[in-house]
């Protein structure tokens, strides 16, 4: 079943081309990443998928909803993670995950239930009575990846979830995603880094706004290596960071 699909969306900003014909899908219980350098169009492509921008040309499909002619029913099947944080330092991980949980319309036994799940889900549910701004960078990551999960998603956008993390960090988002795609959800996972990429998933490449590939990665990667493999795609001459 196709949770996520992009057909010929195209976006500019004023004469600059962001995206050019962009399509491509994600199966449910499929882990993809969307790799492209810095400039590639991921962060566009995320806006025009949690409708911070409007698609002016193409189509986006959530679950069987067209996200321009029934938002409502797309964007409440799916769950986010935006590159900046986006959490109240000051409340503990319980209260920003119930503040968020009401945004839903979730509230009483219902949310708490959610709440739970989710924390369990993250290995988060010890720290939920902590202040945010005690936790460290993964900690906090793994909190918005529970907060993205409260309503029950079908389709998790994380864009570049692992910025700023340490390497032991980001090998346990990177984890605890995959896990979370096997157990059935649609993942995009935006990404420049190719060392958070296993063989057996889905990479879509985006450069300049182009999808160049889309396969496994093994497929792309293969007898040279995948980060040999993306860096003749899209930056000749330049060190692929892994």
């Amino acid at each position: 079943m196709i949770g996520l699909e992009i057909s010929h969306v195209s976006y500019s900003y004023g004469k600059s081309r962001a995206l050019d014909d962009v399509s491509f899908s994600v199966r449910t219980g499929r882990f993809c990443a969307l790799l492209g350098p810095n400039g590639a169009g991921k962060s566009t492509l995320f806006a025009l998928l949690t409708r911070l921008l409007a698609t002016r040309a193409g189509t986006i499909g959530v679950a069987g909803f067209d996200i321009a002619r029934e938002p409502r029913a797309a964007l409440a099947r799916i769950g986010v993670v935006f590159q900046q944080p986006t959490l109240d330092l000051d409340m503990s991980v319980r209260r920003n995950l119930r503040y968020f949980a009401g945004l839903h319309g979730l509230s009483g036994r219902q949310a708490a239930v959610a709440i739970e799940a989710a924390l369990t889900q993250l290995g988060m549910a010890e720290r939920a009575d902590e202040q945010v701004r005690a936790l460290n960078g993964g900690h906090r990551r793994r909190m918005e990846i529970a907060r993205a999960l409260i309503h029950k998603p079908q389709i998790l956008l994380l864009d570049e979830p692992t910025v700023g993390l340490d390497a032991a960090s980001r090998q346990a988002i990177t984890d605890h995603v995959h896990l979370l795609a096997e157990s059935g959800l649609a993942v995009l996972w935006a990404t420049h880094l190719v060392d958070e990429i296993r063989p057996e998933d889905q990479v879509v490449v985006l450069h300049r706004g182009k999808v160049l590939s889309d396969g496994t990665a093994a497929e792309l990667a293969g007898g040279q290596g995948l980060a040999k493999a993306f860096l003749s795609m899209t930056a000749e001459g330049r060190e692929v960071p892994a």
